[in-house]
């Protein structure tokens, strides 16, 4: 992603966040966002290891100030991690943060003894990765039927599957959409701003729950509004969210999560370790997207399914562009991502059924693709101009009225459609085992799509209709 085009994103999550100073790192990628001033550690004896060591480090450098080291969050708690500031959160640009970069270092040496991490940044979490998302929603004609369409399976009380989607709540309305009556959960904490406009990224729940409902009727849906600010969550909480989501209405037969974040390493997250574990002794799958960066680079918690014991309770998904035979350009890939599914230009619900609600565009229009492709993929189309527009652009921001249904991409909604097959299979052949359905349903599966020019596994529910890729002209 473009630098200014990143930089208007981070200032939309650091709005989302206002408490809350971020840098983008590491140094001055966009790799991903944490949170300035502080590190996240282990709980416990390992926590004063690390404090101590980061103390005695801070000492011994006339530069850095040894009294901002101390603990900054609750001592215990579930998620098995706190916070430690290490610097003063308000210093120093958003491009790097020299205290938390001093404070990893510091610890190496204890880390390499240990043989494992100790201490980390506090990343933030989000639907939409580095702040850059696949697209923006666009209204779908009021004729147009979801795709994928819905299918013919009835829904069964006794046998419905229990779908739980992490993601940002529902839509007040949402229940006016026929295809949402076995979906229940959190309502969306702000859906508009004092002007009556949609929010950026509300609707992204009720959205993900259409998809479900639409490739597998028989589920019960439960959607958590865990990712209330603008899609986005601090590694910190995020474990805990994710206790709280399986605590209120108990462990699911498939967890859909389209968040996430990358770190630059290959061994997970601190802040949902403890929670990773219990996942892996449960039956549930945690079926996670793998991002929208375009990058290789494994994108946490949806990499855990290339990590050794969690190979059965992770599947990690990556997006087909509309038509069906390649990745989306924005999808994350590589080995660690192990299967694909549509998640280009689909239609679902969004809000609006009982009365119509405007939205104005959050992100600039953009010239060219963001990712080098030259066909016409969704940062193109269609195009706009966004209150986040480039300085000096003086056209006014496009305002647009959803009255149901939209029509969106990501790699978000690639996760739910698979979450919605395992669904399906379980449905059909009588499965109650979730990832049992998974080998199963993978297994037989003879679809296959290219990425980057490596043929990977691919899932395309049967009511999804494959659209057109569009070309633009040359210059465009």
């Amino acid at each position: 992603m473009a630098p200014q085009r990143f930089h208007e994103q981070f200032d939309q999550i650091q709005r989302s966040m206002p408490d809350v100073p971020l840098a983008m790192g590491p140094d001055d990628s966009a790799e991903f966002l944490y949170e300035k001033g502080v590190v996240l550690v282990r709980d416990g004896e390992e926590a004063r290891v690390v404090e101590d060591t980061v103390r005695a480090h801070f000492t011994a450098a006339p530069d850095l100030d040894q009294h901002q080291v101390r603990r900054a969050g609750p001592e215990t708690n579930r998620s098995g991690i706190t916070r430690i500031r290490v610097g003063d959160p308000g210093e120093g640009g958003r491009d790097a943060d020299r205290a938390v970069a001093h404070a990893l270092r510091s610890v190496r040496e204890q880390e390499t003894r240990a043989g494992r991490r100790m201490v980390a940044r506090n990343h933030v979490v989000h639907i939409a990765v580095n702040a850059c998302p696949g697209d923006e929603p666009v209204p779908a004609p009021l004729s147009e039927p979801p795709n994928p369409a819905a299918a013919d399976t009835a829904h069964d009380p006794d046998t419905a599957v229990g779908v739980l989607v992490v993601d940002t709540g529902l839509m007040h309305d949402y229940r006016a959409c026929g295809l949402l009556a076995h979906t229940d959960g959190d309502a969306q904490v702000r859906e508009c701003d004092e002007q009556g406009i949609l929010q950026q990224y509300v609707g992204h729940g009720t959205f993900i729950a259409g998809l479900v409902a639409a490739v597998a009727p028989n589920t019960d849906i439960t959607v958590r509004g865990s990712l209330n600010d603008a899609g986005a969550i601090l590694e910190s909480e995020f474990g805990e969210k994710l206790f709280e989501a399986v605590d209120a209405s108990g462990w699911p037969d498939v967890l859909s999560l389209s968040a996430g974040t990358s770190n630059g390493r290959t061994d997970g997250l601190l802040g949902v370790e403890n929670f990773m574990r219990e996942l892996r002794e449960q039956r549930t799958l945690l079926v996670a997207a793998a991002g929208n960066n375009a990058s290789a680079m494994p994108f946490w918690p949806a990499a855990y399914a290339d990590l050794p014991g969690w190979e059965d309770a992770v599947l990690s998904v990556g997006a087909l562009r509309s038509d069906g035979e390649f990745g989306a350009c924005f999808t994350n890939h590589g080995p660690w991502v192990k299967v694909y599914a549509p998640g280009e230009r689909l239609t679902s619900a969004l809000t609006g059924f009982e009365s119509p609600v405007p939205y104005v565009y959050q992100h600039s229009t953009y010239d060219a693709c963001r990712y080098g492709f030259a066909y016409g993929c969704t940062c193109q189309l269609p195009r706009h101009s966004g209150v986040l527009s480039d300085e000096g652009n003086a056209a006014k921001p496009d305002q647009v009225m959803f009255e149901g249904y939209a029509q969106w991409s990501g790699t978000s909604f690639a996760t739910p459609v698979t979450a919605g097959m395992i669904a399906a299979h379980m449905t059909a052949h009588k499965e109650t085992d979730p990832r049992a359905a998974r080998r199963q349903l993978l297994a037989a599966s003879t679809g296959f799509a290219e990425v980057r020019g490596a043929h990977v596994p691919a899932l395309r529910p049967p009511t999804w209709r494959p659209v057109p890729v569009v070309r633009l002209a040359p210059g465009l």
